[in-house]
C-alpha cells in the first residue's frame, strides 16, 4: 500500500460531471471504488468477472465493465454512471422514460447496465436498428425480461410520450408504468448489497469442498490470533436456538452450520467475521480444518438402491416424500387404446442465475434482531430466524430489500442465518455478500428428474389414459422437495381431459446441493414428457398436433385428474384456438424454407399446452392487506407482497384503487416489513396477483364500505377524493367527509380497511382426489425453430404465446412475464444444465443472451375466474412451462428426432440426427 501511495498518491477523474480526487489503491476494481468510496450503488456487481455486465459504466463515452477495470485506469478520464446519465449524456435523455413506458425494467438489477450500454450506442447512432441495439447490449445479461422490451425501449428512446394519468376506476386493465420504476431506472433502488452500514463487519463462510465429508476443526483461537482483523469465528456451538431451518417446518432439516459431517459441496461449517479489508484478504484455504471425503450418492438411482447409505437416518430409502394422484383404471384403459406413446425423459439441475447474488446485513437492537436482505418470503424468514436464535417471532424484524431476481431460490434462507447469529453475539452490524461462485454452488436449483410415461388415445384422437412415474433429485435437504413431489402428479396430465390416470412421484435425497423452488415447482419437467408424448400420439393417429390438443382441451364442466370441476375460468381451448392462424402460417413458411434449401438447415414448428394451479397445493395460503386514509387524503397501502420483478408493487395498488374507487396517484406504498406490514405470504406459485390481489380488492371494498357508512350512503356510491375531503354521491344525495376532522389512530390514519383472503381448497385423499387449487392459469406456446442438421445447433426463430390470465390487470407487465418466462424456457430446452462442482460461474453456466432470444408475440385470453380479483389469475410460472416442450416438438418437426434428455445441446441433437440417419 505504501508503494502504491508513493507511485500514485491520488486518483483524479470526472464523475457524473464533477471533478473527483480520491486517495485509493489504483489496482482496486473501479466498481468497488464507485460503490464503496463514491456511494454510487447504481453500478451493480453480479459476478466480478465481466460475465454479466451489471457493472457497466461509461468511460470517455465507451461502455466498459467496471469490475474488470482498475481504478488507476480512470485517471484523467470522464466516467458516467446511471446516477448521472440523464444530465451527462444528452442523446439518452428519453431513454429512462422509454424503459418505463415499455416495461423494460422488471427486477431492475440489470437496468442500470442496460441503460449505460444503450446510451453509449445512442450517443453514436441517433436512430439505431435492432441489430445495432442487440450488439450494444450483448455484454449485459438479463434473467427477467427476455430482452424484447429492452430492445423496444431503446429503439423508441427518441420518442417523447408523457404518461397519462389513470382515472378513478380505470386502473385495472391499464398499462400503468411500474410505480417503483423511477428507482430502477435511476439506480436508486436498494438491493441486498447496496445499503450496508459503514461500521458493519464482514462475514465469510467456510464451506465443504466435497459432496460428502467428515470434518474436524484445528486450533481456531490460534488462527484468529494470527489474523488480527478477525473479530470472531462462529460454528454450530454458537447457534443460540435450533441449528436447523427449512421452508416447510415439519420437515426442516438444514443446519446453519454442519456438525461433524457435511452432506453437499458448499455446505457451511463455520464463519469468520471481522473488519472488511482483513476478511476480504483472508485465504480461507488456510482455515484450520481437516476433511475426510466420504462416499456420496450423486444419482437418485444410487440413493434408492437396496442397502444404500441413508443421507438422513430418519428417512428410509432416502425418500423424502411421495406424491400420488390416481383416477379411473389406467392399466385397463391403456390396454384398450388404439394408439400408445411411451418414453423415458431426463432433466438436470438448472441454476436460477439471477443477476443479484444473495446479500444482506443484520444488527441486534436491544433484545431484538433486524435482518435486511434480499428475500421472497419475509415472514417465513422471520419464523426461521426466531427458531435459530431462540426468540419469539415478534423479536425478529425482516426488512426485505429490492430483489434482483428470485424465481424461487430466494424463498430459502441464504445469508440470513449466518448474519443473524453473528450479529446477535456482536455489538456491530454484520453483512455477507455471496460471490457468484458461492451463489451457484450453494443455493437451491430446479429439481433434476427421471420420468417414465405412457399415454394412450382412441382412434378419434381422444386421450383415454396416462401413466406417469417420476423421481426428483431433491439433494441433501428438504427445501421444496415435498411441494414438487406433490404438485407434479396433479399437473402431469397437462390441461386436458384424461379420464384414466396414474401419476406417482418421489423426492429422493442425494449428496448434492438442495433442489428447491424454481418457477413451476416441477411442472416444467413434467410438461417435457407429457407434451412430447401427445405429439407422438397425434402423429400415430394421423392428426394435426394442434387440433389433437384442441380436441382434448379441458372444458369447464369436465373433471380434472383430481376430480375437481373448475367451472368458469377454463381458457385453455381458447388459447389453442388463438394459435390456429399462426400455426398455419408457420407451417407454410417452414415448408417453403425446407423446399428451397439444400437440407443442411431445416425448419419446424412445435406446440405445447400448460396449466398451473395458483397458490399452495391443498394448503392454507392467506394474504392480508391493509389500506388506510390519511388526514390529507393520501392513501397508505401496506403491501407485503415482495416484488421480485413480477410487478406486485404496481398490480396490487391497481386492484386496490379500483376496488376503493380512488385515483391510483393517491396511493403511497408501504412495502414488506414484518414490523409494520401484514403478512402477504411468499412470492411464489403465481399467487400474488391472485391471492394478495384478492386481499387488496377486499381491503379496498372494506375501506369503501366504511366511507359509505360514515356518509350514510350505499356501498355503490360514487367517491370523489378532493384533497382532505371525500365527496360521496349516492344518486341525488351528496355528502362530504372532512378527513382532517376525523380522529387519528397511533399511525396517523383516520380510516382503515383490512382484509385477509385464503383461496378455497380441500385436502387431497389417498388417491389425490380433491380440490388442490381454487383456480388455474392456462396457456399454449408455439415455437418456430431452425436446426442445423450437420452441427446440431438449434435456433428459435419466434415464439407465439397465448395465455388465459383471467383479467389482464396490467397488460404490459403480463407481456414482460411471458417474454421472460419464454427466455427461461428456452434456456431449459437448449442450454442450461448445472453439474455440481463444475460450471460455477456465468461464463461456464450459460443462460440466454439477447442474441438467443427470438421475437415473442403474446396473445392475452381473458376467461375470468370468479375467485380472482376482477377475474385475474397469476402468470409468473405459467409463462415458462410450455416453452421447452414446444421447442422440443419443433426440433422433431424439423429434424425428425426426439430429444428426451434436456437440454437439447448441439452434441445431443447431432448425435440423435446421426443415429436416425445411420451415420457414425
Amino acid at each position: 500500500m505504501m508503494l502504491e501511495r508513493a507511485v500514485h498518491p491520488t486518483l483524479s477523474f470526472t464523475l457524473n460531471g464533477d471533478a473527483i480526487t480520491l486517495d485509493t489503491a489504483p489496482a482496486k476494481r473501479l466498481s468497488k471504488v464507485l460503490r464503496e468510496e463514491c456511494g454510487l450503488t447504481g453500478t451493480k456487481v453480479g459476478c466480478d468477472a465481466g460475465d454479466c455486465g451489471a457493472c457497466t459504466v461509461l468511460i470517455n463515452g465507451e461502455a466498459i465493465c467496471a469490475c474488470l477495470t482498475a481504478a488507476g485506469q480512470a485517471e484523467g478520464r470522464t466516467i458516467v454512471t446511471v446516477e448521472g446519465l440523464k444530465n451527462n449524456v444528452p442523446a439518452a435523455a428519453g431513454l429512462a422514460d422509454s424503459f418505463l413506458r415499455h416495461g423494460a425494467a422488471q427486477c431492475g438489477i440489470c437496468t442500470p447496465a442496460m441503460l449505460m450500454a444503450a446510451s453509449a450506442l445512442l450517443a453514436r447512432v441517433a436512430e439505431p436498428d435492432e441489430a445495432q441495439v442487440q450488439e450494444a447490449i450483448a455484454g449485459v445479461l438479463c434473467r427477467c425480461t427476455g430482452y424484447r422490451k429492452i430492445i423496444d425501449a431503446i429503439l423508441d428512446a427518441g420518442r417523447s410520450a408523457a404518461p397519462q394519468p389513470v382515472a378513478s376506476g380505470a386502473a385495472v386493465g391499464a398499462r400503468v408504468p411500474r410505480l417503483d420504476g423511477q428507482r430502477k431506472v435511476g439506480g436508486t433502488d436498494l438491493f441486498g448489497a447496496d445499503d450496508i452500514p459503514g461500521d458493519a463487519l464482514l462475514l465469510r463462510a467456510i464451506r465443504s469442498p466435497h459432496h460428502r465429508a467428515r470434518f474436524r476443526f484445528g486450533d481456531l483461537e490460534r488462527y484468529a490470533a494470527r489474523h488480527p482483523g478477525i473479530v470472531r469465528i462462529f460454528t454450530a456451538t454458537d447457534v443460540p436456538g435450533e441449528n436447523c431451518y427449512g421452508v416447510i417446518p415439519p420437515l426442516a432439516d438444514q443446519p446453519v452450520f454442519a456438525v461433524h459431517e457435511t452432506r453437499f459441496r458448499g455446505e457451511a461449517v463455520a464463519a469468520v467475521v471481522g473488519q472488511r479489508e482483513s476478511i476480504e484478504a483472508l485465504d480461507l484455504a488456510d482455515f484450520p480444518i481437516a476433511w475426510e471425503e466420504l462416499p456420496a450418492h450423486i444419482a437418485t438411482a444410487d440413493a434408492v438402491a437396496p442397502d444404500a447409505a441413508l443421507v438422513h437416518a430418519h428417512r428410509a430409502e432416502n425418500i423424502l416424500v411421495r406424491g400420488r394422484v390416481v383416477r379411473g383404471h389406467v392399466d385397463e384403459a391403456l390396454a384398450e387404446a388404439d394408439a400408445i406413446a411411451e418414453g423415458e425423459f431426463e432433466t438436470g439441475f438448472v441454476e436460477h442465475a439471477y443477476i443479484e447474488p444473495e446479500a444482506g446485513f443484520a444488527r441486534r437492537v436491544g433484545d431484538r434482531i433486524e435482518v435486511q436482505a434480499c428475500t421472497q418470503s419475509p415472514y417465513m424468514d422471520r419464523d426461521d430466524i426466531a427458531r435459530i436464535l431462540s426468540l419469539s417471532p415478534d423479536a425478529v424484524r425482516i426488512l426485505p430489500t429490492a430483489v434482483g431476481g428470485g424465481f424461487g431460490s430466494k424463498l430459502d434462507l441464504s445469508v440470513q442465518p449466518f448474519i443473524a447469529v453473528a450479529a446477535w453475539h456482536l455489538p456491530y452490524p454484520v453483512y455477507m455478500i455471496y460471490s457468484r461462485q458461492e451463489s451457484i454452488m450453494t443455493t437451491t436449483k430446479r429439481h433434476p428428474s427421471m420420468m417414465r410415461a405412457r399415454a394412450g388415445a382412441d382412434k378419434t384422437g381422444k386421450l383415454i389414459g396416462l401413466d406417469f412415474h417420476a423421481d426428483f433429485n431433491t439433494g441433501a435437504y428438504a427445501s421444496w422437495g415435498p411441494t414438487v413431489a406433490n404438485r407434479v402428479p396433479v399437473h402431469a396430465s397437462g390441461p386436458y381431459y384424461v379420464p384414466h390416470y396414474r401419476a406417482l412421484s418421489r423426492a429422493v435425497h442425494t449428496h448434492l446441493v438442495p433442489a428447491g423452488a424454481f418457477r413451476g415447482f416441477g411442472v416444467p419437467q413434467a410438461s417435457i414428457a407429457q407434451e412430447q408424448l401427445y405429439d407422438e400420439l397425434a402423429e400415430k393417429l394421423g392428426l394435426d398436433r394442434l387440433e389433437f390438443r384442441i380436441t382434448n382441451a379441458l372444458r369447464a364442466d369436465q373433471p380434472t385428474v383430481t376430480g375437481q370441476v373448475l367451472g368458469a375460468g377454463v381458457g385453455i381451448r381458447a388459447c389453442f384456438e388463438a394459435l390456429r392462424p399462426h400455426w398455419r402460417r408457420a407451417h407454410d413458411h417452414a415448408k417453403a424454407f425446407n423446399t428451397k434449401t439444400d437440407g443442411t438447415r431445416r425448419r419446424g414448428v412445435g406446440v405445447a399446452g400448460m396449466w398451473y394451479g395458483c397458490g399452495n397445493t391443498s394448503l392454507a395460503n392467506p394474504s392480508t392487506i391493509r389500506v388506510a386514509l390519511k388526514a390529507d387524503g393520501r392513501i397508505a397501502l401496506h403491501q407485503g407482497a415482495v416484488d421480485i420483478g413480477q410487478g406486485s408493487n404496481t398490480v396490487i395498488p391497481q386492484i386496490c384503487a379500483d376496488a376503493l374507487g380512488a385515483p391510483l396517484a393517491l396511493f403511497d406504498l408501504i412495502g414488506p416489513d414484518t414490523d409494520i406490514t401484514p403478512d402477504a405470504g411468499k412470492t411464489s406459485a403465481s399467487r400474488q396477483t391472485f391471492v394478495t390481489g384478492k386481499a387488496a380488492q377486499l381491503a379496498g371494498l372494506d375501506l369503501r364500505q366504511t366511507i359509505a357508512r360514515l356518509a350514510n350512503a350505499r356501498e355503490d356510491a360514487h367517491l370523489s377524493f378532493q384533497g382532505d375531503a371525500i365527496e360521496v354521491r349516492d344518486h341525488d344525495h351528496v355528502s362530504t367527509l372532512q378527513l382532517d376532522q376525523l380522529p387519528r389512530d397511533e399511525r396517523g390514519y383516520v380510516l382503515i380497511g383490512e382484509a385477509t383472503f385464503d383461496p378455497p381448497t380441500s385436502p387431497l385423499d389417498a388417491d389425490g382426489q380433491g380440490d388442490p387449487y381454487a383456480l388455474y392459469g392456462f396457456g399454449a406456446h408455439m415455437a418456430e425453430v431452425e436446426v442445423d442438421m450437420e452441427l446440431g445447433r438449434v435456433r428459435v426463430l419466434k415464439i407465439t404465446a397465448a395465455h388465459d390470465v383471467g383479467r389482464a390487470i396490467n397488460p404490459t407487465l403480463i407481456e414482460g412475464q411471458v417474454e421472460g418466462g419464454a427466455a427461461q424456457g428456452l434456456g431449459l430446452a437448449l442450454m442450461e444444465e448445472f453439474h455440481p462442482g463444475r460450471g460455477e460461474s456465468l461464463h461456464d453456466y450459460l443462460i440466454p443472451t439477447v442474441g438467443d432470444m427470438p421475437p415473442v408475440e403474446t396473445i392475452l385470453i381473458e376467461d375470468a375466474s370468479p375467485v380472482g380479483p376482477f377475474g385475474a389469475k397469476g402468470i409468473g410460472e405459467q409463462a415458462l412451462i410450455p416453452t421447452a416442450p414446444a421447442i422440443l416438438n419443433g426440433i422433431y418437426d424439423a429434424a425428425g428426432v426426439r430429444i428426451r434428455k434436456v437440454p437439447a445441446t448441439p452434441d445431443r441433437v447431432r448425435a440423435a440426427i446421426q443415429k436416425k440417419e445411420g451415420r457414425p
